[in-house]
């Protein structure tokens, strides 16, 4: 074949090229479907354990192994984002409900790394199993090739929650971005049951059951005036504040001390080093003669950060230094970008609920046309049977007289007696009447000869009532729009009932830290105090950093 030629601007082909690049990024790798609120590589993580059988009461299976079977399989990128997106739905620091049941080092809210993925071992939660991977056999989403055409893919996975304001979202596309805060789940069902029982309720509304993010770290929203435009408009900026208690010392020479227990979202990680690193910049520089040391003193329990000061501290004064100064106080910006439609948007907090029972709606029209279409075809078998049961001596008659088994699926289906023999021309008669269903003739022939018992026949008819009870059901929930609503709204409940948690969050308004800083007079005991305290605090502070950071190395170094 003759090479062809075409000839075109180059700034057009850069132009195109672009323009399917960036759209590559945002639809299929960067910003979450608003349908189940996942990444494709978070969806294809979920669906290939799912095909390995980790469920949440089998036991756990390597990180590498699942990490393979995903790259293999469903997304041709380097395994190590892919073992990202596992830790990250691991950590339940960073998600308002952990989908997979980590063991092992799986990194830590201070920002530690997880182990390599040899030494790790995952498992589903019970929640992802029950809520996020439930009915995938019912035929209620479509699954689509992989990218060489040799597995079946999910499109999405048949979440039943909106995953997306439940466990929040975050991702940098080309030119766009999307940033999502978690919420609490008892919350967002009952929002959601608001939605079903009146389209039209309005995002203020819905606000009197959403009150606002719910962190996994905790912390204090301080700003509950501004989350009704932030949910109305799709962006915004929500402060948050740590949670800090003053502890008086109860005996002679014990000391005042801060205790910090709860932490902003946006302090997780690096930011959580650079808060204390923050803090002793602060004394350092002399903005404050208030801290005389800092320690970290979180574990397994919990966060737990200790600020000793000096005896009658004006702490209000200081909390305010820390807010404005520090990490404690800091800005979440909100941009709820999905893509609805095949395409990125911005939603309000009502379109993402509403996008979500609509796909409610969907996964349970074709659950139940799944369900019917079964029961109708238990139905035509058992009224085959039924029947057979009554004319059982003709049946074996024209099984005893046939040469193949086409002969007589042929007399049973559409009675045609030729090459039988019968016995009586009666028999014969009664076989010409026969028109059994090709699939009611394949059960009668499958029949075992210990069904043919008098009891066997009741346990069928009472089937067949029950079955015929069931398609009714079905039928009034795919008829009638009330049934279909009601049965959404009995999974939610029990979703609810089961897997919901108490709010971590508080919401509230409160003023803004006000902090005038002053002039620090250069007296005596100030630099008495700057030469006496600051080495101890500064030994103390960075020994303990130093011999953080040769751990991990040597850590880091044997897990490689």
């Amino acid at each position: 074949m003759a090479e062809q030629i075409i000839t075109t601007e180059y700034a057009e082909v850069m132009q195109k090229s672009f323009v399917d690049y960036a759209m590559s990024v945002i639809t299929a790798r960067a910003i979450p479907d608003v349908r189940d609120g996942l990444k494709p590589v978070q969806r294809r993580v979920l669906y290939a354990m799912s095909e390995l059988g980790l469920q949440y009461d089998k036991p756990h299976r390597k990180s590498a192994r699942i990490v393979g079977d995903t790259m293999g399989k469903y997304h041709p990128h380097g395994d190590s984002s892919i073992y990202e997106a596992l830790v990250v739905m691991e950590q339940d620091f960073k998600k308002g409900m952990a989908l997979v049941d980590g063991h092992g080092n799986f990194g830590s809210i201070e920002g530690d790394g997880a182990a390599a993925m040899r030494y790790t071992e995952a498992r589903l939660k019970k929640f992802t199993q029950e809520v996020y991977l439930k009915d995938l056999d019912k035929d209620i989403i479509n699954f689509l090739p992989n990218f060489d055409e040799t597995e079946k893919e999910p499109e999405v996975l048949p979440v039943r929650v909106p995953n997306l304001l439940v466990n929040g979202a975050d991702g940098i596309a080309v030119g766009m971005t999307t940033s999502i805060p978690p919420h609490n789940l008892n919350e967002v069902i009952l929002a959601v049951e608001a939605y079903l029982d009146n389209n039209q309720i309005t995002v203020r509304e819905l606000m009197n059951y959403i009150k606002g993010p719910d962190f996994p770290t905790g912390g204090i929203v301080i700003n509950e005036k501004d989350l009704a435009e932030i949910y109305e408009t799709g962006s915004g900026k929500i402060k948050i504040r740590g949670k800090a208690e003053v502890e008086r010392g109860k005996k002679k020479g014990d000391k005042d001390r801060i205790i910090i227990t709860e932490i902003p979202y946006t302090m997780i990680g690096s930011n959580l080093g650079k808060f204390l690193s923050d803090v002793a910049a602060l004394v350092e520089t002399k903005k404050t003669t208030d801290i005389i040391d800092i320690s970290n003193e979180s574990s397994k329990e919990g966060l737990r950060i200790v600020l000793e000061i000096r005896k009658n501290t004006d702490t209000d004064k200081l909390l305010n230094l820390l807010y404005k100064k520090t990490k404690l106080e800091d800005t979440f910006g909100v941009n709820m970008l999905a893509i609805a439609d095949g395409k990125p948007e911005r939603l309000s907090l009502k379109d993402i609920i509403a996008h979500h029972v609509d796909f409610q709606i969907e996964l349970a029209s074709r659950k139940y046309k799944y369900l019917l279409d079964k029961e109708l075809e238990k139905k035509e078998v058992r009224e085959g049977l039924i029947r057979a049961y009554d004319i059982l001596d003709l049946i074996i008659e024209i099984i005893r007289g046939s040469k193949s088994l086409k002969e007589v699926k042929a007399c049973l289906t559409s009675g045609d007696t030729s090459g039988i023999n019968f016995k009586t021309k009666t028999a014969e008669k009664a076989a010409r009447k026969l028109n059994f269903t090709e699939r009611q003739a394949t059960a009668i022939l499958e029949l075992r000869l210990q069904k043919l018992i008098g009891l066997e026949l009741q346990a069928l008819q009472k089937e067949y009532a029950a079955i015929l009870k069931n398609i009714a059901n079905y039928q009034d929930i795919l008829e009638n729009h009330s049934s279909m609503i009601k049965v959404i709204k009995k999974d939610l409940e029990a979703i609810r009932k089961e897997f919901s948690l108490e709010r971590r969050t508080v919401v509230e308004n409160r003023e803004e830290a006000v902090y005038i800083e002053e002039a620090v007079a250069e007296q005596e005991e100030s630099l008495l105090w700057t030469a006496s305290v600051m080495p101890r605090h500064w030994i103390h502070l960075y020994m303990r950093e130093i011999r953080r950071r040769w751990i991990a190395r040597i850590y880091m170094y044997f897990a490689a």
